[in-house]
């Protein structure tokens, strides 16, 4: 009984999932992926089984594009990913993952962003997935000295010549990084932080990687849990948790944390967007489906830590699209209230 109402509730789930074309990869893919740095390290504790009950609960509610990194946990992410597909034949060849290279250790920078590094760390990615050529890997973002010099993307070319990688992309952090990379030749994606919060990207890029058929993957659009609406001021944080010690970009790019927002200012303005939630959505629903709203967007990559936030996340997409007038009244929040208080590369 229990398995028929699990198969009933996947197929209803992915009549829910809307799909997009991941651009000229020609791809659809669930429109509401996951994001699985949770999964590795960084966000506090998840044991296995929670990682890979959170899995699970993804792809029975439609989700087919996983997002992960080879550093995320020092590839903890990406084996409970390889895990999941071996223990789901079913998802084999329907999930699509994306994962990243650029910040494992060892080598470490600047050695990372060598041909025989690129090439080492993407086998060490085969593996721990199991798969036989990567979907999409991405240049994790990695100085923009580096980027710019551009032997990094035809170390990439090469690995897609030889089969090992189906596709590469990057993941970036400010909107220059990303001008520069959608016009670099063979870049599939763009991997952006775009919520509420950081509107920038609609100015400056969406309109230029539709033109090029780039697909953008939208990261931390719930701006690591503000906009989850939940958060108060004088919460605290796990040690092992980056919203603890990565709160004002001690270790990292600041806009990674709480999208560059100081925390207290964050919690704030997400409890200033309240009022605005239609009846019966919770502040996530409406956060993810104004992201869903922009068709430049090829796919969101919320996070999860637990089957229940992965299955809420999901809901987004079957929702209604917001009205205009909350449209307008959000850009205008945007510069009114938000845009001054962002730091970090942006």
């Amino acid at each position: 009984m229990r398995r028929g109402l699990a198969t009933w509730f996947h197929r209803a789930s992915l009549r829910a999932m809307q799909t997009r074309t991941f651009g000229r990869t020609g791809r659809a893919v669930g429109e509401i992926g996951l994001g699985t740095w949770q999964l590795g390290a960084g966000w506090g504790d998840v044991s296995d089984e929670a990682a890979l009950a959170t899995l699970r609960a993804a792809w029975e509610a439609g989700t087919t594009f996983f997002d992960t990194a080879d550093v995320y946990g020092l590839g903890r992410s990406e084996t409970l990913i390889g895990r999941f597909l071996r223990e789901t034949p079913a998802a084999r060849g329907r999930i699509y993952v994306a994962t990243k290279l650029g910040r494992f250790a060892p080598p470490g920078w600047p050695d990372n962003f060598t041909r025989a590094a690129i090439r080492e760390h993407t086998e060490a990615s085969l593996r721990r997935l199991g798969v036989e050529a990567l979907d999409l890997t991405q240049l994790h973002c990695i100085p923009f000295e580096v980027l710019k010099r551009g032997e990094v993307f035809e170390h990439l070319r090469e690995l897609k010549r030889e089969g090992r990688i189906r596709d590469f992309g990057v993941s970036v952090e400010s909107m220059v990084e990303a001008d520069f990379c959608v016009r670099q030749d063979g870049v599939a994606a763009l991997q952006i932080i775009f919520n509420l919060f950081r509107q920038k990207p609609l100015f400056t890029l969406f309109a230029d990687a539709k033109k090029r058929q780039v697909a953008l993957i939208g990261r931390l659009p719930l701006a690591s849990g503000l906009l989850g609406g939940k958060m108060r001021k004088g919460q605290t944080f796990p040690a092992n948790d980056h919203r603890h010690f990565n709160c004002d970009g001690q270790q990292f790019n600041v806009g990674e944390t709480f999208a560059g927002l100081p925390f207290e200012k964050g919690v704030e303005l997400a409890d200033a967007l309240k009022p605005l939630v239609p009846a019966g959505w919770t502040l996530a629903d409406f956060a993810l489906r104004w992201c869903l709203d922009f068709d430049a967007v090829s796919v969101l990559i919320p996070g999860a830590k637990n089957p229940e936030q992965a299955q809420a996340n999901a809901r987004a997409s079957a929702l209604p699209r917001v009205t205009l007038a909350r449209h307008a009244h959000l850009a205008d929040f945007y510069v009114r209230e938000v845009a001054t208080h962002i730091r970090g590369a942006y």
